[in-house]
């Protein structure tokens, strides 16, 4: 594997990983109910989608301009996956070592919202009340919840990958 990937997949995965952890923790001290703001989510995103996006850039200005479909991929691969175990990781010591409390209050907030969006789309009260006792049931701040979901992340981070990296792969040169 090429020293530029390498580098750049594992340096962008922890910035990625510690803007992670600042997120987490910046919504952790100033209010719970964040964690159910859409608008935070959205925001995530986007930070995560431009820190993806200045990193291939950035590849391909030191590769010289040869970047294969493969090595964007890989470069942001790495990067996401990286990021995505710190992330968990933190997530994991947050929410089952350090504060366990926590969990049950994002835990009951994430219902209320739930219901709350359900009851706007006039969902039957039986539906309801199924989603509510699956939402019970299923922690999603426990430790194996956490590493189911961060399965998900890594699947949606490889589709993230596929799309930008097909964006900013060298076009091949016709010069034979």
């Amino acid at each position: 594997m090429n020293e530029i990937i390498k580098k750049n997949g594992i340096t962008f995965g922890i910035i990625t990983g510690v803007l992670s952890v600042l997120i987490t923790a910046s919504i952790y001290i100033i209010d719970l109910k964040l964690f159910t703001a859409w608008w935070v989510g959205i925001l995530s995103i986007a930070i995560y989608l431009g820190v993806g996006i200045y990193l291939l850039s950035k590849t391909k200005k030191e590769l010289g301009g040869i970047f294969p479909f493969k090595d964007a991929f890989t470069t942001y691969f790495i990067s996401a996956v990286i990021g995505i175990i710190i992330s968990v990781t933190f997530n994991i010591i947050l929410f089952n070592v350090i504060d366990t409390e926590a969990k049950q209050t994002v835990q009951d907030n994430l219902i209320e919202f739930q219901v709350n969006m359900l009851k706007k789309f006039n969902t039957p009260t039986e539906v309801i009340k199924e989603t509510v006792e699956k939402m019970t049931e299923e922690n999603q701040f426990d430790v194996v919840a956490q590493l189911k979901g961060s399965v998900f992340s890594i699947l949606f981070s490889a589709i993230f990958g596929l799309i930008l990296a097909a964006i900013f792969k060298s076009k091949p040169s016709h010069l034979e």
